[in-house]
């Protein structure tokens, strides 16, 4: 019998692939259904694209190309402000559960089932789902981040939800030191990459196509990949583009919403690309001579396991990083780390010209380390043990 798991995720499985969609599809003798996160009724004031959305969750669930063992499905529209007034949280979730339970019916789901949860806002939905374990992977600090939200509502809500999970994982020593007090079970495990798609940067640097729009562009190439977020240090990136206008900093990736990068487009050497998908992502990555991973200090920064930092390691490339997320720590042998911001520009310029194959390979087998493949073994193994997953019907 296979394990029966329902994922309630904080990201859509389409079209960006996150810890959530790599942690999924990469778990053994499971059948899932994964739950994008609902968006809220007033959405459609601030982005029409959400209109279309609010209605997704009427249409049948959709299998997921090369892995027919999980199917999406959008939840209903909830109400604002659940992450500021707890009794709004609590209706939202009892409505959603109901929507949940007739989709766990249609697919035989009972009370065997995993709950697998990424929001502190799913704790008030527990008690109405049929399950056997409760698994709580947390990703970020939620507390941290700005908007409609009401930080100690969302330290409650996330301590009322690991404190009875059968397991807790995390993906940085921050988040797991605050965890591991509410519920031992705690582990770490990072992020990781999707190393057999990055690492084709080195092992076919020489076959891989050169994209249409990175064609003619000068070098040394600074190259960012991921979401342009509030989190970013947007004056290093800008620092750069001034004092070196002779390079080229190409920036791929979605400006989420709120950010204003205003001051950054009145320079011509800063390429905003947009979205690439993740298959093509190693041709654009072999032209780049630097790859960035630049956050600003705070509280979200500190405890962030952010998946472009793994796949710039999968790809062998020169990294510059700041000193967040501390996790870059563990790299520092082979990753240009600037501790202030003085040391940025020299540190950029000495990664441009670095001619260090060892260091090369060395990130390669950093990269390796971290694949998915090994950090979904490393969850299985602690699941197994404790029974919360089987490994196989004889088992």
């Amino acid at each position: 019998m296979k394990n029966h798991i329902v994922c309630l995720s904080t990201t859509n499985y389409h079209p960006l692939p996150t810890r959530k969609q790599n942690v999924m599809s990469r778990l053994r003798n499971s059948e899932i259904l994964y739950f994008d996160p609902p968006v809220s009724m007033i959405a459609p004031l601030k982005d029409k694209k959400a209109s279309a959305y609010i209605e997704k969750y009427k249409q049948p669930g959709e299998k997921v190309e090369g892995h027919e063992n999980i199917t999406v499905y959008a939840l209903p529209p909830v109400l604002p402000f659940f992450n500021k007034f707890r009794w709004i949280n609590k209706i939202n979730q009892k409505r959603q559960a109901a929507f949940i339970r007739e989709k766990m019916r249609e697919h035989g789901f009972g009370d065997e089932t995993v709950l697998w949860c990424y929001s502190p806002s799913s704790c008030d939905i527990v008690e109405h789902l049929p399950h056997a374990k409760l698994v709580y992977d947390c990703v970020d600090r939620h507390s941290a981040y700005k908007g409609h939200i009401n930080p100690k509502v969302v330290d409650k809500m996330e301590h009322d939800l690991a404190k009875p999970a059968d397991q807790v994982f995390a993906t940085a020593v921050g988040l797991a030191e605050t965890l591991e007090k509410i519920n031992p079970t705690t582990q770490m495990i990072p992020n990781g990459a999707a190393y057999e798609i990055f690492s084709r940067v080195q092992t076919e640097k020489d076959t891989l196509p050169c994209p249409e729009d990175m064609k003619d562009l000068p070098h040394p190439i600074y190259g960012f990949v991921g979401m342009l977020q509030e989190c970013i240090d947007y004056a290093l990136i800008e620092k750069l583009a001034k004092s070196r206008p002779n390079a080229t900093i190409f920036l791929i990736g979605r400006t989420l919403p709120g950010v204003d990068l205003t001051n950054l487009k009145q320079y011509p050497n800063i390429v905003f690309h947009g979205l690439v998908p993740q298959p093509e992502l190693p041709a654009y990555l072999a032209q780049m001579d630097v790859c960035l991973n630049v956050f600003r200090a705070g509280a979200l920064s500190k405890d962030v396991s952010p998946l472009k930092f793994y796949e710039y390691l999968a790809t062998g490339k020169p990294i510059v990083s700041t000193r967040e997320p501390l996790q870059v720590e563990d790299f520092k042998d082979v990753v240009y780390i600037a501790r202030n911001p003085e040391m940025f520009l020299p540190l950029c310029d000495a990664a441009a010209k670095e001619n260090r194959p060892a260091w090369t390979e060395k990130r390669l087998a950093y990269g390796a380390q971290c694949s998915w493949t090994e950090r979904v073994h490393q969850m299985e193994e602690v699941l197994y043990k404790k029974g919360v997953l089987h490994e196989s019907a004889e088992e």
